[in-house]
């Protein structure tokens, strides 16, 4: 039976009241902590834990996701409290090396694991007293590479992010049986539906002034997912998500998981053809290391404008002919694509009639 574990946040927020009991009770050292993580409670491991000053203290633990694929296993995370006179604020927390911060500078704490600290270290701090705590993830930055954070706003490092504290494993159609509920319930309410791909584009869709109650997750299962909206009698779906992820669907890819299939880069060549017969800039963007530096190289040679337009045009093409194919229903399907900032670089034609739809909803 597949293993339960912990997300991050439980972690930092261990280790940072491992290092406050340090501190206060001046103990030498403790195996395990016990932490409310609303609801609940865990028992974290502690690997380690020290005294550097007479206020201040280091306490570590391993990250520890249980049966899930998830490139955080066994990550150190540390957490550096200092204690000082009382300030305005009881508990200050502060980004420390590998942990992310947003664009605006602001540590990437969000709210679950800022609920965390404050639950569990604030009954402890002194009235007189301020707890700085500064997490730090020695790997974050390199793991961060390996993620799509900064298409999320998240430079530098991992976030401590979540709705829980309990990292639930589940298989692939678990998950994807997930997803169907979840359009189900949002099609009794709206037909006409928001396929977020990436959680970049839940922001995307605040800004275009998109309900909430329309939004559906697909996770990678974007195919299966059209098939579901047509067979449960949505009018339209609007595809809004990040174009490295999106455009696979043009290529006829429509489960766009990494580990499956991964033609990018082929499929924006095509597409250059498509609208040039500049060989050079096809040859630029094979070679390109990402989609991404394709999409910019095609800014600087000014064809980025012409080849994504024709890339959803072709997304909301195949999308259809997909769901006709395995559900025989004409589903309306329009597509936006974004970059890596979350800037909408194009929309179609459909995607325009849709959002005057989702608008006047």
């Amino acid at each position: 039976m597949a293993r339960t574990g912990y997300t991050l946040p439980v972690f930092a927020v261990a280790a940072a009241k491992a290092a406050l009991m340090h501190l206060l009770k001046n103990i030498d050292s403790v195996s395990s902590v016990k932490i409310d993580i609303l609801p609940g409670t865990a028992e974290i491991f502690i690997s380690q834990l020290a005294k550097l000053e007479p206020e201040s203290s280091l306490a570590i633990t391993l990250s520890e996701p249980g049966d899930n694929l998830d490139l955080t296993r066994n990550t150190p995370i540390w957490a550096w409290v200092r204690l000082s006179q009382r300030q305005s604020q009881a508990l200050v927390l502060e980004a420390g090396e590998g942990l992310g911060k947003t664009a605006s500078g602001e540590p990437a704490i969000y709210n679950y694991a800022r609920q965390l600290f404050d639950a569990n270290l604030l009954p402890l701090i002194p009235p007189e007293q301020t707890a700085t705590v500064s997490i730090i993830l020695p790997e974050g930055r390199q793991l961060a590479q390996r993620t799509s954070n900064e298409a999320f706003g998240i430079l530098e490092g991992l976030a401590l992010l979540g709705t829980s504290g309990i990292s639930q494993p589940l298989s692939a159609a678990e998950h994807l049986e997930e997803f169907r509920l979840s359009l189900s319930d949002r099609v009794k309410f709206s037909p006409h539906l928001v396929f977020c791909i990436g959680s970049n584009g839940m922001q995307v869709a605040q800004r275009l002034g998109i309900s909430e109650s329309a939004i559906v997750q697909t996770g990678n299962w974007i195919g299966a997912m059209l098939v579901e909206a047509g067979l449960t009698q949505a009018k339209s779906v609007l595809l809004l998500g990040y174009h490295g992820k999106l455009i696979k669907l043009a290529g006829g890819i429509f489960n766009t998981s990494s580990h499956l299939a991964d033609a990018k880069l082929e499929i924006i060549g095509a597409a250059v053809i498509a609208v040039s017969d500049d060989l050079q800039a096809v040859r630029a963007v094979l070679d390109a290391k990402t989609a991404d530096a394709a999409y910019k190289k095609l800014v600087e040679l000014g064809l980025s404008e012409l080849v994504f337009e024709t890339l959803a045009e072709k997304i909301s093409h195949r999308a259809t002919a997909y769901v006709q194919k395995y559900a025989n229903v004409a589903l309306k399907v329009g597509t936006v694509l974004f970059n890596r900032q979350g800037e909408i670089i194009t929309q179609d034609s459909q995607a325009k009639e849709i959002l005057m739809i989702q608008r006047s909803l």
